[in-house]
C-alpha cells in the first residue's frame, strides 16, 4: 500500500474543521503577561509563523487584537490567540483546536513562547 492511501484519510480526520467560536470554547492551552503591548505581539507572531502558517488573520477584540491561525492542512482556524492590553504589555490566552493530541504541530507554541518576552 502506498503512503499517501494510509496517511491522507487519516491526516484529513484529524485536521477536520473548527470555527473560532468552536476552539474559544476549549481551554487555553497558555494563558500568560507579556511587556509587548498586544499589536508588538501579534505582529512578532506574524513574522515567526509566516514561514509554516502562511498570513494570519488580525481582527480587534475587546481592549487589543484576535490572532487567528490557520491549519497547516486545512483552510479552517487551527488556533486562536485572544491578546488584551493590559498595563505595561498585554494578557494572551492561546486556544487550540487539536489541544488534546499531543502529536500536534508545536510551531504555534513555540512562537508563542518566543514573542513573550523582548
Amino acid at each position: 500500500m502506498k503512503w499517501g492511501v494510509v496517511c491522507l484519510p487519516l491526516i484529513l480526520a484529524v485536521g477536520g474543521c473548527a470555527s473560532v467560536s468552536e476552539i474559544n470554547e476549549t481551554l487555553p492551552t497558555m494563558s500568560v503577561i507579556s511587556g509587548k503591548k498586544p499589536h508588538e505581539y501579534a505582529q512578532c507572531l506574524a513574522d515567526k509563523l509566516a514561514n509554516s502558517r502562511g498570513a494570519l488573520q488580525m481582527q480587534p477584540h475587546k481592549e487589543g487584537v484576535r490572532v487567528i491561525v490557520p491549519g497547516k492542512f486545512s483552510t479552517g482556524a487551527a488556533a486562536v490567540f485572544d491578546i488584551e492590553d493590559r498595563s505595561g504589555g498585554s494578557s494572551i490566552k492561546l486556544h487550540e483546536r487539536m489541544s488534546n493530541v499531543p502529536i500536534r504541530p508545536r510551531d504555534v507554541q513555540n512562537a508563542a513562547n518566543a514573542c513573550i518576552s523582548g
